[in-house]
């Protein structure tokens, strides 16, 4: 049964031949399977009917009288580069389909024509189309957001976390990131140094757990010369370097007891004395905190100050992991391939499907810090230009057959889950909107509504 679709989001296919009956043929073909024809009994008409409309294909009989079925395609990828084609002949030569193939066309079917092999070649040629159009927009997104310099995603847990970044951006307050290791903390950090006034001023990042526990306090606060053993100068610790900025304790959890007391008088009163001085130091610096501990559970054993926890705690941001927006996954895919095939001088040209629905459908324990790992291995191993299910690691792209999952944070909008669940779908059935529909028990002209 033909596809009952509002006129408006039908495919548009131009069909040329000039043989009348055979046009007729397959304008009836096509229209029963939905599609918006459109016909033309030559290459010029073709022509006038392409400056006038959007066309989603061109299907062309090769042999014509005043524009053969080569110079046409020429014409179209000149005209409108998106536009498939595909070509029809009853005097195919493997010569001819090579040279329309190389310029372009996406199909070469001989004639006498059977109605499943054109009306398959018809939709591939379409998906394919709207697969590159997909590619496009995920660059435009990409160059967007890196131009705004932000965390790579459009997912709805993501802009949640961001939208607390702008609010809270332009104020002097206390900010805590929560969220697993790999999660982007140190990124958002300095969008929050970046987004206030004193973006002018220093940013000094710290990873507390980093360094041991004997040098912490004096990488912090500074010291006077003999305060230790092997201090043979005065140092300047991280809080002073960062007067009228911004300090990111990253990992705060690690903290000793000892330099807890210290942080918490630096929060309260904006002061601390180097090691080995009694002179007071007076800084005036932001600080933002991240963690990947819950620090309720370490207030609750005993290993974490309660009174430093509340004053670390005015703002909470907490960075959602990757599984919980798998639907940002392309393009960050996309973010890092470009990061990496020009560090390593690589020419690769992008993901195939059955590589991007595998890294879609992974988990991620390790976060966007793994997905960028899993990317610049394969673009290191690959070897034909394009990243492939092989170039994968075997437990990412085992991932390629499972069913998917999608995780949905509470207060997300009905319109926004929708969106996500017929986008997986679609991305599941790779972009098959017959089966899409089936598997969500809606009819397919709602699908192309949607989109």
């Amino acid at each position: 049964m033909a596809a009952n679709l509002d006129t408006e989001i039908k495919p548009r296919v131009l069909l040329v031949d000039d043989e009348v009956a055979h046009l007729k043929t397959l304008e009836r073909v096509f229209s029963r399977e939905g599609y918006d024809v459109l016909t033309a009994d030559g290459g010029d008409a073709a022509l006038d009917i392409l400056r006038q409309d959007d066309i989603d294909l061109v299907i062309t009989d090769l042999m014509m009288p005043d524009t053969d079925g080569i110079d046409l395609l020429k014409l179209v990828k000149t005209l409108k580069p998106d536009v498939e084609v595909i070509l029809m002949t009853a005097f195919g030569t493997v010569e001819r389909a090579v040279e329309g193939m190389k310029e372009g066309a996406y199909d070469f079917i001989s004639k006498p024509i059977k109605k499943q092999t054109i009306v398959k070649s018809a939709r591939q040629a379409i998906e394919r189309r709207a697969l590159l159009a997909e590619n496009q927009m995920l660059k435009a997104q990409l160059a967007q957001l890196q131009n705004s310099r932000s965390l790579v995603g459009n997912s709805a847990a993501l802009r949640q976390s961001l939208e607390l970044v702008g609010q809270v951006a332009s104020t002097d307050a206390t900010v805590l990131l929560t969220g697993e290791s790999g999660t982007g903390k140190e990124l958002v950090a300095r969008m929050v140094f970046e987004r206030s006034e004193r973006s002018d001023g220093p940013f000094v990042a710290v990873n507390c757990a980093a360094l041991p526990e004997s040098i912490l306090e004096s990488e912090l606060f500074g010291y006077e010369q003999g305060a230790f053993t092997g201090a043979n100068q005065r140092r300047i610790g991280r809080f002073e370097a960062a007067d009228g900025g911004t300090i990111f304790l990253d990992e705060i959890g690690e903290l000793s007891p000892q330099v807890q007391v210290k942080l918490l008088r630096v929060l309260q009163e904006g002061e601390f004395e180097r090691l080995g001085s009694n002179d007071t130091i007076r800084v005036d610096v932001r600080v933002v905190a991240a963690t990947n501990r819950d620090l309720e559970e370490e207030l609750a054993a005993g290993n974490f100050r309660e009174d430093l926890y509340y004053r670390l705690n005015v703002v909470n941001i907490g960075l959602p992991p990757l599984r919980d927006r798998l639907e940002d996954v392309p393009l960050l895919s996309e973010h890092f391939l470009n990061r990496y095939r020009e560090k390593n001088r690589r020419d690769i040209h992008g993901f195939s499907r059955e590589a991007l629905d595998a890294l879609s459908n992974y988990s991620w324990p390790g976060n966007v810090r793994e997905l960028e790992n899993v990317v610049e291995r394969a673009v290191v191993l690959d070897k034909d230009g394009v990243i492939d299910i092989n170039d994968l690691p075997q437990n990412v792209a085992e991932t390629s057959a499972e069913p998917r999952a999608l995780t949905i944070p509470l207060g997300t909008s009905l319109d926004e889950i929708e969106r996500q669940v017929i986008a997986e779908t679609l991305r599941m059935t790779s972009g098959d909107k017959k089966l899409a529909a089936k598997l969500l028990g809606i009819a397919t002209r709602t699908i192309y509504r949607k989109i």
